[in-house]
Formats: structure tokens, sequence, C-alpha cells
């Protein structure tokens, strides 16, 4: 198990010993603190974007389901006529940034999340750390009425119009410490500052969503291809922030017979990855099959089965009543 797997494992389950990181965590509150206060006093200057900026983003490590919220929110976005692009840090990808996403686009160079979302949407994507020149060569190719930054919540160089938080239900904020006493980027006051979206089968708030699951499909072109059976003995193999949700996805899915095979979040896989002694097929996310195909067509003879599970974000209807009303304010049309 490597360390990043450990300490998130110890932050699900609130394990007693991460106290002894209290005072890093001190640290890492006044270095935040410090660091916000300079952009709000103008000490430090943040980009202003000539186009109105929503970020997308969390307060916690590990997965939220940001991911399918901003790719359902592109897609509603498009269909509803209003120009959009998104930015995006492009963690995992090796660059040169800022780099543009197109379907052409490997996820060793731009990270999967683009590759998904753009595989997705078809959303005009820039990648980068540094979101102003994201901006400015998203800006040269495109006219947009709004960009989404995919992440950045706590990226104060860049000024935002609309802020979205995802609060994933199941894992709450866990032992409410900041980093790395847990696994907080910022204090739970941060989400009355912005418009956060519950993600809950079974939500307390209007504002909320969830992810509905698809069928199964193929990745590769194994041999004796033959249809999606949920009783066969899967090897899961996930390398995304939070993988218990996955499993849960798998067990509300019938899938019950599964071996556990986790990575860390934005793992570059290996072909080794994916051998094991018998042929039972493999079952993972659409994030980890973005990964995994190029390394398929690398290794053409590789004919185990491997089956992805595509999920899409359903939002309620005050979701878009606040988008609506979020729009409008910043005089951007919306059918």
């Amino acid at each position: 198990m490597s360390f990043a797997q450990f300490i998130q494992d110890a932050w699900n389950r609130q394990a007693k010993w991460l106290i002894v990181l209290r005072p890093l965590s001190w640290i890492y509150r006044g270095g935040f603190l410090l660091n916000k206060k300079l952009y709000q006093c103008g000490v430090k200057a943040s980009y202003q974007s000539p186009v109105p900026v929503m970020v997308i983003g969390n307060i916690t490590v590990g997965g939220s389901g940001k991911t399918p919220l901003l790719i359902q929110l592109v897609n509603y976005l498009q269909s509803q006529n209003v120009r959009v692009g998104v930015i995006s840090r492009g963690y995992g990808g090796k660059g040169p940034f800022p780099a543009y996403v197109d379907l052409e686009s490997l996820p060793e160079i731009v990270g999967d999340e683009p590759c998904l979302i753009v595989q997705s949407t078809g959303v005009p994507m820039v990648v980068g750390s540094n979101r102003q020149r994201s901006i400015e060569y998203l800006l040269s190719k495109h006219e947009l009425d709004l960009i989404i930054s995919d992440d950045g919540l706590q990226h104060w160089a860049l000024a935002r119009q609309i802020e979205w938080i995802v609060l994933d239900q199941n894992r709450g904020l866990g032992n409410q410490k900041l980093l790395p006493e847990g696994y907080l980027r910022e204090p739970p006051s941060r989400l009355t500052t912005a418009t956060v979206i519950e993600h809950a089968s079974q939500p307390n708030s209007e504002l909320n969503m969830h992810l509905e699951v698809a069928a199964p499909y193929l990745l590769n072109d194994a041999e004796d291809e033959r249809s999606f059976n949920p009783a066969d003995n899967f090897y899961a193999v996930v390398g995304i922030g939070f993988p218990q949700r996955f499993y849960s996805t798998l067990d509300s899915m019938g899938i019950h017979q599964f071996q556990c095979h986790e990575f860390p979040d934005h793992y570059d896989y290996e072909i080794t990855d994916l051998q094991f002694e018998d042929n039972n097929p493999i079952i993972t996310t659409e994030k980890d099959a973005v990964k995994l195909l190029p390394l398929l067509k690398q290794n053409p003879n590789f004919k185990r089965e491997i089956w992805v599970v595509p999920v899409e974000a359903e939002l309620s209807p005050q979701c878009y009543d606040v988008l609506h009303q979020q729009l409008q304010q910043l005089g951007i049309p919306i059918s």
C-alpha cells in the first residue's frame, strides 16, 4: 500500500493516530489563511478574466463527483446555446502547458479527467497550472460566454463570479480537520460562501445531485466477446480519489464478486497492472478507462475483457434554477 492510500484510508476511518499530525495542520492553516488574505488585500493580484468564470470544486481531498457534475453542466449549457469553455490544472499530465485538449489528446500529456471531459462533451478546453495563460489561450481560439474552471477553488490567483462546491454525503467532512490531520483543504465555514451541491442518494438539501449508472460497455475487443454478466468474478481496477463509491456502485448493480485492486488517483497504469493468474474480467471506471485505452492499443495481444461502468450526474431542478439566476446576473443569455 502506498503512503497516499495509507493516509486516505486513515482519513476515511478517522483514525485516532491522526492527531499527531495536528501541528502540521496548524502550519497548513496559517499558510493557507495568510495567502488568502494577501489576495483579499490586494498585495497579490488576482487575474480578472474578460469572460465570467465559474469554479466547480470541493473543499476535500479525493473524489466528490465533481467531474460528472461538470460534464452534465457543460452538456446542459451547450443545449441552451451558451458558449462555454473549460480550463483545468491538467493534474497527472506532463505538458507542455498550456495545452489544448481535443479528441486526440493523450491523458499522459493533458491528464485523464480533461480527456474524459472533452470526450464526453466536445467542449473547448485548455489545461495548465497558470490559469491566466490557459484562459488567454482558450479565448484566442474561441468566443465564449462562460469559462468553467475544473477545480481551482483554492486558486486565489483567479478571480471568479460563481463558485459551486460539491459535497459528498458519503464522505462528509470526515473529522473536520484540515490537511494533513484530516482531508479538508479549507475550514467547514467555507461552505457558507458558495453554492453547495450535495452529492447524495437521499439528500437533505434541495441543491443536490446523484449518479445514474448506465449499462457497462466493453473497452477492448476481447476474444470470445459476450454479454455483460454481473455474476462473473471481476477484478475491480480503480485509480480514483474515493474508490469506495465505485464498490458501492458495483454492489447496487448486483455485482458482488470482485477483488479490489486500488491505485493512487490519476495513476499511470502499466500493462502488468492488468495481468492476473486467471482470465477473469476487469471492471473499472470511465476515468480509468481513459488511461487504459492507450495502454491496450500499445499491447494488442492483451485479450482480457475490460468492462467500463459509465455514470451520469442527475441534478435536482433547483440546481438549474440557481444556475439560471446566476447567469442572468452576469448578463449571460440562456435559452
